[in-house]
């Protein structure tokens, strides 16, 4: 398995579409930074936040979820409560090939303000925006800017293609669009 380099990153966006909208540079001047780097690309957040609130005294349940758990908002910037957190959406939509896995990290200067982004791996021949769990672990609230860099994904080359790709087991979150809650 081999990390993808930004020219394979650039290639496979303008020649295949992987990522759309696709910039082709890194965004850093007064903004968190996105864009294609060395060995990844920084996505952004967009303006649809689902914030998790306790009002209704809910339990977060993936086999029974409750949309009582959380308010909608689309905004510019997004206030996440302490200890709190909230499912957004990338404005990038990804296509991802069928011999490449994708790990997302969380971008350093969240990270460096208790802001923490968690995104499963985008499987071989997945295709959406990605829904994003952004967790404030602080005691404070914390503000979330749409938009703007939120997480890089890595771009792994298997040696081989999979038997079984996302697609051919007609994954339940192909081709999401907005903020997807958990299915089952």
């Amino acid at each position: 398995m081999s990390i993808m380099s930004d020219r394979w990153i650039t290639r496979m966006a303008r020649e295949h579409a992987m990522i759309e909208p696709f910039e082709d540079r890194q965004v850093r001047e007064g903004v968190v930074s996105y864009g294609v780097s060395s060995y990844g690309y920084d996505m952004r957040v967009a303006r649809e936040f689902r914030i998790f609130t306790n009002v209704m005294t809910s339990i977060v349940d993936p086999k029974a979820f409750d949309t009582n758990c959380f308010v909608e908002v689309e905004t510019d910037v997004c206030i996440v409560p302490p200890n709190s957190f909230a499912l957004a959406r990338s404005v990038e939509y990804f296509r991802i090939p069928r011999n490449i896995l994708t790990v997302t990290v969380g971008k350093s200067t969240y990270a460096r303000c208790g802001i923490i982004t968690n995104v499963t791996p985008f499987e071989p021949e997945w295709e959406g925006y990605v829904t994003l769990e952004i967790s404030n672990t602080t005691p404070l609230p914390a503000k979330i800017y749409a938009n703007e860099g939120i997480a890089q994904v890595l771009f792994f080359e298997g040696n081989e293609e999979p038997d079984v790709s996302y697609r051919d087991k007609k994954g339940k979150y192909q081709g999401q669009h907005g903020v997807t809650l958990p299915r089952l």
